[in-house]
Parts: C-alpha cells; structure tokens; sequence
C-alpha cells in the first residue's frame, strides 16, 4: 500500500497534473490518501511528483492513521462504538489489516481523505526531490517518519 501526502499548494499546476492530483483525491495540502500499488496508481503518482510525495506505509501506521484522524461522513471522529455497529470489524487494528487485504475505506463508512497538521520542524525544502534532499516525489518507508511527524 502506497501513502501519498500532498505537499503543494494549487498555484502553477497544469491542468493534466491538476486532474490527476484530483484522481488521487489530493485537492489540498497535507491531505493524505491510502493507495494499492498497482499500475495505474504508480503512473498517477510519478505524473504528479513535483506536487506530492508518497512511499510504502505499514499496517501500524495505518491504524495510528485511522485512530487520530479517521473521519466519518458529518465529520465526526471514527471510534469503536461505530465500527462494532455498522461494519464487521471489532477494532481499528482488524479494519487496517482488512484495507491491507484489499478492502476499501468507503466500503466501511470512512473518508478516504486524511487531514493531517503541517510536520513539525516543517518540510525540509517543497521544490526539490527527496533524493536531493528535498521533501517531493518518492520516499519509499521514510514516508512514516514523515506521517509520524505530522499526526
């Protein structure tokens, strides 16, 4: 599973790379979406590298994801109550483990968009790659560092 943060603002976008980013669902900044890898993703996502970053998150960041900021249509807080209620899930550990196994956000009720806070200590420089020391484009595991900072 993919994680991908967007890092920049509208300003200057072309149009191709605006459509993609809302494909992605990445229409503001630190928003963040959980994606599967297959083709087509990783296409969108190297199409839109100079606006976003993204890598490989694990099952427990995706759980701390979804317990500090996971948001229900309305926008209230997602809590367990709900979960033993409308899904098939007892816990927020068994819904991560169930997206990991291919299940969708939407199919159990929760926004597929994650509002999370700028990082602490901020972005190291929003306008070059990450392999030049910068904070755009691939990132692979270190996405996690990034996330942490940001819930």
């Amino acid at each position: 599973m993919f994680a991908a943060i967007r890092v920049r603002g509208t300003t200057g976008v072309k149009g191709e790379v605006a459509d993609t980013m809302k494909m992605l669902r990445l229409n503001r900044i630190n928003h963040v979406v959980i994606l599967d890898e297959n083709p087509s993703y990783k296409g969108m996502l190297q199409k839109s590298k100079d606006y976003i970053t993204w890598g490989e998150i694990k099952e427990d960041t995706l759980t701390k994801v979804i317990t500090k900021r996971g948001r229900l249509p309305g926008g209230q807080k997602l809590t367990e109550e709900y979960l033993k209620e409308n899904t098939s899930h007892k816990s927020v550990k068994e819904l991560s483990k169930a997206i990991f196994a291919g299940e969708k956000l939407e199919d159990n009720g929760l926004k597929p968009i994650f509002r999370l806070h700028p990082p602490r200590k901020g972005y190291k420089n929003t306008r070059r790659a990450f392999n030049e020391d910068g904070t755009l484009g691939y990132r692979g595991e270190k996405i996690e560092d990034l996330i942490k900072k940001m819930l």
